[in-house]
This record gives structure tokens, C-alpha cells and sequence, in this order.
């Protein structure tokens, strides 16, 4: 029998899981090209900071997946 539980909770996990990587990662591209804009030289350093740690971010969901699907790391 299927536990629906278990599977709702999976289920739900990964489209948060995949829908962050895909926020994190649109994110760090979109602060990344408004940091090349010359209209944007007050705030330069401020774009490029949130473009790293959104990749950062972006990195560490993934690692965070895999950490979780291995089990020898467990």
C-alpha cells in the first residue's frame, strides 16, 4: 500500500527544493547583468555582492540535495 503521507511530503519537497534553485539561480543572473548596467555605478558593488551570494545560495540547495540523496554521507 502506499503511504500518501510520505509521498505528499516528498512531493512537496521537491518542488520547494527545485523551485529555490530556480529563484536563487535567476535571481544571481538578474543582479549579475544589473551590475554591468552603466546606469547603475552608485550601486555596483551592492548588485555584485547579492549576485554572489545568490549563487552561493543557488550552490549550497544543490549540495544540500545531494548530501541528501547519498546515503554514505549520512
Amino acid at each position: 500500500m502506499i503511504n500518501w503521507g510520505s509521498f505528499i511530503v516528498v512531493a512537496v519537497a521537491t518542488i520547494l527544493g527545485a523551485g529555490s534553485i530556480v529563484l536563487f539561480f535567476s535571481l544571481a543572473i538578474r543582479l549579475g547583468s544589473e551590475a554591468r548596467d552603466p546606469e547603475r555605478q552608485r550601486v555596483r558593488a551592492l548588485l555584485r555582492t547579492g549576485s554572489g551570494v545568490s549563487y552561493a545560495l543557488a550552490g549550497a540547495v544543490v549540495l544540500y540535495g545531494v548530501y541528501l540523496v547519498i546515503p554514505y554521507f549520512h
